[in-house]
Parts: C-alpha cells; structure tokens; sequence
C-alpha cells in the first residue's frame, strides 16, 4: 500500500516538480536594481475637479535617478492622445536618458498598442506587470501616493488648465528640491549643496523659504 506523501517537498516531487530553489535565478528586485540606469516606468493617476469632471493624468520616472515627467492630463485619455504622449517621452528621452531600454507598466486598457509599438521603434521593451501586483512597479506606485499626499489630496481642482499648471510646478519642486533619500538626500535634479564649514555661517544661518501653490509646497534654500 502506498504512503500518502506528508511534506510539501513529497508532493512536488510525486507532481513532476523540482522542489530544490533555483538560486541561480535572478529575482525581480536584483533585475531592477542591475537595471536601474535603463529603466523608466509609467502609470495613469485619476483625479476628479470641483465641477465632477474625472480626469486622468499620465506620468512616468525614472529609476536610477527618480526624475519624474508629467506626461500629461486629460478627461479623455484616447489612443491618439496616449500615443502622443509616448512619442513626446521619446524625444525628450533622446536628448537626456539616451539608455533607457525597459518601461514598466501595469496593463490598464487605456494603453493602445501603439503606445507600445512607439517605444519599441525607439529600441524601448515595454515590461508589464502582474495583474494585481503593484509591487512589480512599486516605484512608480510610491510616486503616485507622494503626489496625491502632497498635492492632490490637499488642492482643489478647477478644470484641466489648473490641473496642468499645478503638476507643472509640483514636477519643478519634486525634482529640483524635494530630497529623496534613496538618493542621499539629493534631489534629481539638482546635486546636495556644499557641506558649511564656516563657524560663523553655522552660527547665522540665513534660510529663506519660497512657497509654491499657495502655500503647498516648500522650498528652503540659504540665501546668496
């Protein structure tokens, strides 16, 4: 009579699989972060205006650098304005991040497969995610919370022009000031200020603050 097998190394053996780890398999946070001069990644974030009006925003960033570009917004994301978005991304890309190679997305029905097919003339593979696996994108994800947190959650929209010109400045802040600590507290855009050495400047720190947005945002800086 034949013993049922009792561990769950038995079973996958009996079922044809081997249960040994393969550890010679390179896991996805090892590809991202071997990969991380060439990735981008991109996502849609909803919002809603005053009036009720749903729109959608289209942003992407990039990895090794956490740059982040506001791609654009609109209440009606078709398949020739989401096209027009990659292309846009393209050519800025070839002027400053020449070695993208690998975009991440999640696999929303609102990207055309033309929006695919722009990348892919531009030597770019498009890298979907899981379904209902956010992690797979999870820097992206983290973007879109820091920008509802610190921005949308806290402004009330007005129509798509207003939407426009707040992410416009909240784009400036995040990469020219906001610090990242993944990036030593460097901003992507802008390298850490010189260390102060002098005692007397130590003594008098001259910081003067500059708002954005009514107050939204912060910006301190050392004054000249």
């Amino acid at each position: 009579m034949k013993v049922a097998a009792s561990t769950v190394w038995e079973i996958l053996r009996e079922a044809g699989i081997d249960p040994a780890p393969d550890r010679a398999a390179t896991a996805w946070t090892q590809f991202l972060r071997a990969q991380a001069e060439a990735m981008l990644a991109a996502d849609f974030i909803e919002t809603i205006t005053i009036t009720g009006t749903r729109m959608y925003i289209l942003a992407s960033i990039e990895h090794a650098s956490r740059r982040i570009r506001i791609l654009g917004a609109t209440a009606h994301p078709t398949a020739a304005w989401v096209t027009q978005a990659a292309r846009n991304l393209v050519m800025d890309l070839q002027d400053v991040a020449p070695n993208v190679r690998y975009l991440i997305r999640d696999r929303d029905g609102k990207y055309p497969a033309l929006f695919d097919q722009v990348l892919a003339d531009a030597g770019i593979t498009v890298v979907r995610s899981g379904v209902r696996m956010p992690r797979m994108n999870a820097i992206m994800e983290r973007w879109v919370q820091t920008c509802r947190w610190e921005l949308l959650d806290r402004t009330l929209i007005w129509n798509q022009h207003h939407l426009l010109h707040v992410l416009h400045q909240f784009e400036i802040f995040y990469n020219e000031h906001r610090p990242h600590q993944v990036l030593a507290n460097a901003r992507p855009l802008a390298p850490l200020p010189k260390p102060i050495t002098d005692p007397d400047r130590l003594a008098h720190l001259n910081i003067h603050r500059r708002d954005r947005l009514g107050g939204i945002l912060h910006e301190y800086e050392h004054a000249a």
